[in-house]
């Protein structure tokens, strides 16, 4: 059983690695052939790579696991829709379509 896991832990440990390589490398490439070029700044190693990496996961929160925070967002979402009657149904969906700027021809003209 310990081998069992000992394989499991270090797969991970390989493939976590060559994860990072890979994804240090490609934003280093990608900010060396472009931003150079397009806005005079300097080239960077692929440790600064990986710090930009790090820098934009702390600024800017990403990188959420399965679903984040947007998944707890629905879920809260879809139990306060199950809990409303159906004219509060109708009036929230009416509250969206104003609030969303989506505008439905009328059925009928007005004169």
């Amino acid at each position: 059983m310990k081998r069992i896991w000992l394989a499991r832990g270090l797969k991970f440990i390989v493939f976590g690695a060559a994860a990072i390589t890979v994804v240090g490398t490609v934003v280093m490439s990608l900010w060396n052939a472009l931003l150079p070029d397009l806005f005079g700044w300097h080239v960077i190693s692929f440790w600064q790579a990986l710090g930009l990496l790090v820098l934009s996961k702390i600024l800017l929160g990403g990188w959420h696991g399965r679903g984040g925070r947007r998944m707890r967002w629905r879920a809260r979402m879809t139990e306060r829709w199950e809990s409303m009657g159906v004219d509060e149904r109708a009036k929230f969906r009416e509250g969206m379509r104003q609030g969303c700027g989506h505008r439905r021809a009328a059925t009928t003209p007005e004169a």
